[in-house]
């Protein structure tokens, strides 16, 4: 990975996608042929891009649970991010499992009421 590109995607951003899953008996090697050599994982330009598009889906989903606390007062914030969770997983979005663990993380973060709500 690029130094350039490590600046930009923070540490804490999943780095690999969901595991390869290959049939057979013999063990096996789960790489792609980018460009003329094997690559593991996202290239650095797969992953900038995953990046992007896991920041803009929590921007999206912050707005959509402050909506929803100021529409659903009774509602708590912890029960409002389960059921939004429940809804992306239930999208066929591409996402992996960190990759979405990484989102929640971030919506919760951004909430005003995440630190000392009480819950």
């Amino acid at each position: 990975m690029s130094i350039e590109n490590d600046k930009q995607v923070p540490a804490d951003f999943p780095r690999r996608g969901e595991p390869a899953s290959l049939s057979g008996f013999q063990p096996k090697l789960g790489v792609r042929l980018v460009d003329g050599r094997f690559v593991e994982g996202w290239t650095d330009e797969e992953l900038r891009a995953r990046f992007d598009a896991c920041v803009d889906l929590a921007e999206q989903l912050t707005a959509y649970c402050n909506r929803k606390l100021a529409e659903l007062p009774d509602t708590s914030l912890s029960a409002l991010l389960l059921q939004v969770r429940k809804g992306v997983e239930a999208k066929d979005w591409g996402l992996s499992a960190d990759e979405l663990d990484w989102i929640m993380k971030q919506v919760s973060h951004r909430m005003p009421n995440a630190c000392g709500s009480g819950e």
